[in-house]
This record gives C-alpha cells, structure tokens and sequence, in this order.
C-alpha cells in the first residue's frame, strides 16, 4: 500500500504560479504511475495529469497543457504540480493519486483557489 499526503494549496492571484507537492510511504514509490486530478465547487473530479514510473512519460488535461508541470523524485518519494498562468476556473481541490497493477490510491486532496 502508499499513503499520499498533499500539500502547497493556498489562495493565488490570476495569473500566478503555484507548486502543489504529494509525499508518499512506501519503498516501491517509483513503481507507481502518479497523477493529479481535480474537483471544482459543483464539478466532477477530472483528469489533470499524469506521469509513468516506467519512463517518465507525463500526459495533460488539454485545460492545462503548456501551463502545468507534473514531475517526481524518487529518491524523496514525492511528485510535484508546477501551476503557472493560474486562471480562476483552476480553482479546485487537488488530489494525487497513485496506480499500480489496477489498484487506485488517493490522498485528502489540497485546496487551491485562484482570485480573479
């Protein structure tokens, strides 16, 4: 099993930059596809990016495509959300989540809300 822990989530300004961080448990971290997703105030979680412990493939929610950066370190257990040219519709509760072999884990999720 891994735990994931958000953090980073605060109030931004439009237009503005922002790095959310995941931490997680476990010694078989790097073997696990970590991703980012989101759930707006009345919305459905969504997709918002993902990258692969195999090669470090990363993929992207077409909303954020050229302005968010997913990325991880192994060796500190962590996956990180480069957020930048923030937008009020980006306001969201941000959830990492970790795929393994078909078995889902999610972390509490960190609130980020953008001010227009």
């Amino acid at each position: 099993q891994v735990q994931l822990v958000e953090s980073g989530g605060r109030l931004v300004q439009t237009g503005g930059s922002l790095r959310v961080s995941c931490a997680a448990s476990g010694r078989t971290f790097s073997t696990y596809t970590m991703a980012w997703f989101r759930r707006a105030p009345g919305k459905e979680r969504e997709f918002v990016a993902a990258i692969k412990w195999r090669d470090a493939g990363t993929y992207y929610a077409d909303s954020v495509k050229g302005r968010f950066t997913i990325s991880r370190d192994n060796a500190k257990n962590v996956v990180y959300l480069q957020m930048n040219n923030l937008k009020p519709e980006d306001t969201a509760v941000y959830y990492c989540a970790a795929n393994r072999d078909g078995t889902d884990y999610w972390g509490l999720g960190t609130q980020v809300t953008v001010s227009s």
